[in-house]
């Protein structure tokens, strides 16, 4: 128990600035909602459809991107410096790669939108919102490069001061570009992707000046020398971080394929899914950096060869993760109509998002013990399986669950949470085995 101790203590001390970080993220996604729902349900709806068109691509590059968490924190534990530095290196190679893929499905949003079936006004406010990402996009993925990178030596500082900068651009930005002040046109909800767009310039700028100057960066030297792409190292990152991405894609998607299959539905059901999965991810915000808190703690343990403490690590890490997110389960349970009021004040849009909530109650207990599992397995450097089960758990059973409960059998809204919460709970399962495995094996198969 003291060994399982020390281990908690050290993922809630590397945890407490990705909680920040993540807190205020989730502070920017919930100040773009309720910032559009004063606008009315249409412009809601439109920043609630390209905000989840958009995380689809969003969550490909995010997910290539954590490749570099694990390696470095592997590298560090294997007292490797100069391996260090060239991650940091390569990754902003491999952003720049990567901003591209997210920049071409930005263009294509009007194309990808339009197969919801979503209202003319809906579609058009929605695809502006993306198209005012793409001026973002590089600086965005640039970003998440040297931040992921930093997360993998153990100094989670950046991630808190920075989020918390962006949090207050952003709201800010929001309130010029969407309302209109200042002698700025009012642009609704287009005026919030602009506001995005210029806060991630601003914090990647911060965050390259933080990583170039700062002291606990000075033996990895990550920013001293320009490093031409190493085809070795970034095949490396790929072959990891391609499943790691594939996990996350299979998960986002199921979500945000959810939110526009509703689109069908008009925009009151769309506001509704909005403000429930709105709150739902802030509360996730907790276990998802307490994951990735439980994969830096055990890479380095990994890398310093010493793998039956890294799997203690990981248990800590998944027993707190999954512990969060009972209490929160039990706050939804209790304060549901209060959370709704934050966010509306319509009375049909308030009584479909107060309902779905008590699905996001359930749901939640799956969802933290999956999300503490995975972390657990990145610290390993275990990605094809993790990644096997989550396209199966997410796709080959919540996706045809939501699908046939919330239309053939016509329960809409409630059915497909149903069939997303089935799937949480499979991934879960699944998951959880697969970690069984590791923990019984001296090597990871």
């Amino acid at each position: 128990m003291t060994t399982h101790r020390s281990h908690a203590l050290t993922i809630a001390r590397l945890s407490g600035p990705l909680i920040a970080n993540n807190l205020a993220t989730a502070g920017m996604m919930a100040a773009d909602t309720i910032m559009a729902g004063r606008l009315g349900p249409v412009d809601l709806a439109a920043v609630a459809m390209g905000s989840n068109y958009f995380y689809l691509f969003y969550v490909i590059g995010m997910g290539l991107l954590m490749a570099l968490t694990p390696s470095i924190a592997q590298a560090c534990g294997a007292g490797r410096p100069d391996e260090v530095g060239a991650y940091f290196r390569q990754g902003l190679w491999l952003a720049l790669t990567v901003s591209t893929i997210v920049v071409v499905g930005l263009l294509l949003a009007r194309v990808g939108l339009s197969l919801t079936g979503a209202e003319p006004e809906v579609l058009d406010l929605a695809a502006g919102y993306c198209l005012a990402l793409v001026a973002g996009a590089p600086a965005m993925m640039a970003f998440l490069a040297l931040r992921m990178s930093s997360d993998g030596i153990g100094w989670t500082r950046p991630a808190m001061y920075t989020a918390l900068i962006a949090l207050v651009a952003n709201v800010v930005g929001n309130y010029i570009f969407m309302y209109g002040k200042f002698g700025v046109p009012a642009m609704g909800a287009i005026g919030c992707g602009v506001a995005t767009s210029l806060t991630q310039w601003l914090i990647f700028i911060i965050l390259w000046v933080y990583v170039s100057r700062h002291g606990k960066y000075r033996a990895f030297r990550p920013l001293a020398r320009f490093e031409k792409p190493d085809a070795a190292r970034l095949r490396e990152l790929l072959r990891l971080g391609l499943p790691f991405a594939g996990s996350l894609l299979a998960e986002v998607s199921l979500f945000s394929v959810a939110a526009l299959m509703l689109g069908a539905l008009g925009a009151s059901v769309i506001a509704a899914h909005a403000i429930a999965i709105n709150y739902a991810a802030v509360m996730f915000m907790i276990p998802l950096s307490l994951s990735a808190a439980t994969t830096i703690h055990t890479g380095f343990l990994v890398g310093a060869g010493n793998r039956a403490e890294a799997r203690r690590a990981g248990w800590s890490g998944i027993a707190i993760c999954a512990g969060f997110m009972l209490c929160s389960a039990v706050v939804i349970l209790l304060a549901r109509d209060q959370i709704v009021s934050l966010y509306t004040a319509d009375a049909s849009v308030a009584a479909l998002a107060t309902a779905l909530l008590l699905y996001a109650a359930v749901f939640q207990v799956a969802d933290g013990t999956q999300v503490g599992v995975a972390g657990a397995l990145r610290g390993f450097k275990e990605a094809r399986i993790p990644f096997l089960i989550s396209v199966s758990a997410y796709w080959l059973i919540g996706f045809p669950l939501a699908w046939y409960l919330g239309f053939p059998v016509g329960t809409g809204a409630p059915g497909v949470w149903i069939g997303l919460t089935l799937g949480l709970f499979a991934a879960a399962a699944l998951l959880t085995w697969r970690w069984l495995a590791i923990g019984r094996a001296d090597h990871i198969i």
